[in-house]
Formats: C-alpha cells, structure tokens, sequence
C-alpha cells in the first residue's frame, strides 16, 4: 500500500534557481524524471483546503502517534535499536523540501530523543536530529500544511504534512520540563535556513477560497 496516496495536493509558488529564470531546448532525462516525479508527489498530496484558521488550542489536542506502523517495518526498526530509541512518539508520511525547492517523500519519525527523516524508496536513513538541537517549529495559523523546524546549530528543515498540528503538539509535549524546550512560532510568514549559506522566506495568503503559499530566496546580508 502506498503510504502517500493521501497527503493533500500543494499549492505552492517556488521561486526559479536559475539565472534568466527560463530555459530553451529540451530538457535531460535526470530533469526531465525530477519533474516528473515532483509532479507525481504534488498529485499525491492532494488540494489544499480552505481558509480555517488554526486556533492555537488545537496544538493540546489528541496525539494518536504511528500512522506507519513501525514495529512492522524491519528498516525503520533497525534504525530506531541501532539508536538506543524505542519510544516512537510519531510516525507519518511527510513530504520534505530541498535546497533547491525540490519535493521529495520522506518517512518523519520523532522519539523521546530524536528526530528522523527517512527515504521510503531507498531505504535510507537522511537525517538525524536531536530534540535538544531544535529551538522552535515554524507554521502558519492555515490549513496549510507547511512547518519549519529550526535547528540553530545545523540547518533547517522545511517539510509538509496534514498532520501539522499533531507534530507541533508531540515536539512540545516531548521537551516539556526540559532547560531549552520546542517553542512553537505561528506566523503568517517565517525564515529558515535552508543550508548554511542560504535563507528562505515562506510566506501564506488567503486567495479566492484558499491558501497560497510562496517560497522565496533571501539575500544574506
């Protein structure tokens, strides 16, 4: 079973990389299969809904956890007990953005010590960051989809899921008592870092019954 088949479609505006913003003459493959497998990412997440706002009540709402079933999964097992972590807080199906405003799928997982993102298709483990390293997470009062986790000593991360709020509540609740705990930053618009050299903009407006988001490159100054 596919395990993206109901994340909700993006609706978002990334700013171009290149220099003259265009591009003439056929594409090569490797582009030609990254668009192609953007696209079918974008598809997989389905329309963004509506222009509810997020009451900040909600981040205490229920917390139902493992939506991967991680215990039956021998991969992401084995990368937890290689950890010493046997605590899964969270597991869920998200999609993450690269540098380069790339989306790829990645599997979120957050235990009491950590937090890790792994590529389903390869069966690698990409990223390993400790809760004591994340000084906030970043999202929009919308139905959105969009956060941002800040990690002042490494880079930052900017991923998508439906599950937003779930995540912020689980970050919170696992730092709680804890000397630096996960603050939580609603906003209408936030920066990350998105590698050591390059800051990011996100930033969410109400258009004709939905949400736009826009991502944009920052001069560091």
């Amino acid at each position: 079973m596919d395990r993206f088949k109901n994340l909700t479609k993006l609706q978002v505006e990334v700013e171009e990389e290149n220099g003259d913003g265009g591009y003439d003459g056929e594409k090569p493959l490797e582009a030609q299969n990254e668009e192609a497998e953007a696209k079918e990412v974008a598809e997989e997440m389905g329309q963004f809904t509506g222009l509810k706002v997020r009451r900040r009540a909600a981040l205490f709402g229920e917390c139902k956890g493992d939506y991967v079933g991680v215990p039956s999964d021998p991969f992401l097992h084995r990368i937890l007990t290689k950890q010493g972590d046997i605590t899964v807080l969270f597991a869920d199906k998200v999609v993450k953005f690269t540098g380069s405003g790339k989306m790829k799928k990645h599997i979120l997982l957050i235990t009491d010590f950590a937090i890790y993102l792994v590529d389903p298709d390869a069966d690698v483990l990409k990223r390993r960051i400790a809760l004591a390293a994340v000084e906030k997470i970043c999202l929009s009062k919308f139905d959105d989809n969009f956060f941002a986790l800040i990690v002042p000593t490494e880079y930052d991360c900017l991923m998508a899921s439906t599950r937003k709020i779930e995540i912020a509540n689980v970050l919170t609740e696992a730092t709680k008592g804890a000397s630096e705990e996960i603050e939580v930053d609603f906003s209408d618009r936030f920066e990350y870092h998105a590698a050591d050299d390059m800051v990011k903009e996100v930033e969410f407006e109400e258009v004709n019954g939905g949400i736009k988001t826009r991502i944009t490159r920052k001069e560091i100054q």
